[in-house]
């Protein structure tokens, strides 16, 4: 317990030399063994679980420690007077059997109030412990665009959901299971160390000392597989998670195309995966149980056996020359049973190993979660590239009412070049209409506009990511209420501190044909599953209502109306511009060449053409 306190002392007054280290030191994927590298990342992560040394955390670390310790000294008054009852009633002595049944049961309540004592401390300490990691990850996970940079800007992490819930719970788990398992068992090993050499003197727990060392290193050794293989089942079983996820998210697509019979083979496969390494892990595991049992129990306890026997076997031993038979027996049973608990404390630490094993596993995902989100929110990603490009050496500069990009190139984060070098200005007020086949680039270009993407090179001047709205095809309905889907990011007291009313807020709804929602719920406040209770046209309007409400100096429209009708369409349009929105519009709509001064064309070929559009173009459109 004090090792494990002055490392969390450690941790957290020299956060800085240990991350040093595991940058200097952790630099392979995957790496999941105990040695140096896994003790850094578990001081990296412990730190952020207690971030300072008068916490709950420390608190519920520090009970657990005392009711160990307590529990220890119970278990060996237990032995103490377990012994005595049984030598009274060996001895027929009625009056010393009641005297120590009764000891027993007086102290039954305080025995009972320690274990439960220590499980409270065990749970909230798990709890306590996921709820720092989680927020901590979520906290970086959450910055900015870094989710959306993790899933399509760099391929390092696949199904970050698996490692946000699944591995952190493990993990925490793990933690606190490793220290009361290896704390108790230390503590045991020292206070029966102490009482056996009083009683058969200090070569018996020494003999056990060496065991436990030789037998350790020899496990541990054999154990080192078990790291690696956690690794690889946690990833197929995120793997496994994503495929049904990915059935329920496109079930209906998927029931148009009869796509049920592909989709099992798909989730088939997957599940083969996860099941075959399973099998091989499981046998694994037997073979590795057979062998710990074999060292950490039975010979564990032969060793034992050969230890306490020897006062006792030897007739010349000081401590029984003048002994009699009951006080042999006494004594027998006392260090008899202390040896036992000693060899199987010394065999819990062995076996412990085993845990702490998997424990890498988890932590090296953990680390490597951390390091990622590290990277992403400091502009870093790895990804592989098909061409030689340098991400982020692109130029970007923030300046209101002007979208220009200068010489910059249009490329896929994987390196795919759709456009090497775009130039075009457009200033607040003029609208642009962008069109050409699929893949040519229309939606990698609002992707660099919203920075999503990064800029590979030349120079882009734009306003400030939130100045910026984009309104996509299908558009998103977040969890709560009425009100929530027309000022969404904001919240209420956002919407407050705007000094935007409900009034205003059922003029959007008016402006795009939608007040009869909130005439049919009857409260801003109404909540619903708003993506199965709105149509496809009414989602696209209340993604417009949207628009409204933010009224932001650029929007981006991409194929947001066509499931609206075109006199509703033309009034937004016409809407957008009365109230200063500047738009880029992807449609292949005819009447809306009209609401526009530019369009901007790309062939699909690495070629465009940026020019205003007049009558005959009009004319060419149609």
């Amino acid at each position: 317990c004090v090792c494990v306190c002055v490392c969390v002392c450690v941790c957290i007054t020299q956060p800085t030399f240990l991350l040093r280290l595991i940058i200097q030191k952790d630099g392979k994927k995957d790496h999941a063994a105990v040695d140096k590298v896994f003790f850094l990342r578990i001081f990296q992560i412990v730190r952020i679980m207690v971030p300072q040394v008068f916490c709950k955390e420390t608190g519920y670390l520090l009970l657990i420690a005392a009711m160990l310790v307590t529990r220890t000294y119970c278990d060996v008054w237990m032995i103490q007077n377990g012994t005595m009852i049984e030598s009274a009633i060996i001895g027929r002595s009625t009056k010393d059997f009641k005297t120590f049944l009764f000891s027993f049961i007086k102290f039954m309540p305080l025995i009972a109030l320690v274990n439960n004592f220590l499980k409270l401390g065990l749970y909230e300490l798990k709890l306590r412990f996921r709820e720092r990691l989680t927020k901590n990850l979520y906290d970086q996970y959450l910055q900015g665009f870094t989710y959306y940079k993790m899933g399509n800007l760099d391929n390092r992490i696949a199904n970050a959901d698996q490692l946000l819930t699944q591995d952190v719970e493990k993990f925490c788990n793990s933690v606190v299971d490793l220290y009361s398992n290896l704390s108790k068992p230390l503590l045991d090993i020292c206070l029966y160390t102490f009482k056996l050499t009083s009683a058969i003197g200090a070569q018996g727990p020494a003999v056990m000392m060496t065991y436990l060392l030789i037998s350790g290193l020899f496990l541990t050794r054999l154990r080192r597989p078990i790291g690696k293989m956690t690794v690889t089942e946690q990833r197929y079983e995120g793997e496994y998670r994503f495929v049904n996820s990915r059935l329920i998210t496109n079930s209906e697509e998927i029931a148009f195309y009869n796509g049920n019979i592909r989709e099992k083979q798909t989730i088939y496969t997957t599940f083969k995966k996860l099941v075959d390494h399973l099998h091989n892990f499981i046998f694994f595991r037997f073979s590795m149980g057979f062998v710990d049992s074999i060292i950490a129990k039975y010979l564990a306890t032969v060793v034992g056996y050969m230890v306490v026997s020897r006062p006792f076997l030897t007739t010349s031993h000081p401590r029984h020359l003048h002994s009699t038979h009951s006080e042999l027996l006494e004594d027998y049973y006392q260090s008899g049973r202390m040896l036992l608990r000693m060899s199987q404390a010394l065999g819990r630490i062995v076996l412990a190993g085993r845990e702490m094993t998997r424990l890498s596993g988890f932590t090296s995902r953990i680390t490597e979660l951390m390091k990622v989100l590290k990277e992403l929110n400091a502009g870093k990603y790895e990804r592989t590239m098909k061409l030689l490009l340098v991400p982020g050496s692109g130029h970007i500069i923030n300046r209101d009412n002007i979208i220009k990009f200068d010489h910059a190139p249009l490329a896929t984060p994987n390196g795919d070049v759709l456009i090497k070098d775009l130039t075009f200005e457009v200033r607040s007020g003029t609208n642009v209409l962008v069109c050409g086949p699929n893949g040519c680039g229309k939606s990698s270009l609002f992707r660099v506009l919203g920075e999503l993407w990064p800029l590979f090179g030349g120079q882009l001047t734009k306003p400030e990511r939130g100045k910026l709205f984009y309104v996509p095809q299908r558009p998103y309905m977040t969890l709560g209420s009425l009100r929530d889907q027309v000022i969404y990011p904001d919240t209420y007291e956002e919407q407050q501190r705007k000094g935007i009313s409900d009034h205003v807020l059922k003029e959007y709804l008016d402006n795009v044909q939608l007040g009869h929602i909130l005439d049919r719920e009857a409260s801003w406040d109404s909540v619903q599953d708003w993506m199965d209770v709105l149509s496809g046209g009414e989602k696209q309007r209340m993604a417009m209502a949207r628009l409204f409400y933010h009224k932001p100096q650029f929007a981006i429209l991409d194929e947001c109306t066509s499931a609206v009708s075109v006199d509703v369409e033309d009034f937004i349009y016409s809407h957008c511009r009365t109230v200063g929105i500047t738009l880029f519009t992807v449609s292949h709509r005819k009447s809306l060449w009209k609401h526009h001064e530019y369009y901007l064309h790309m062939d699909g070929r690495g070629n465009y053409e940026f020019k205003p559009i007049t009558e005959e173009t009009v004319e060419f459109g149609s």
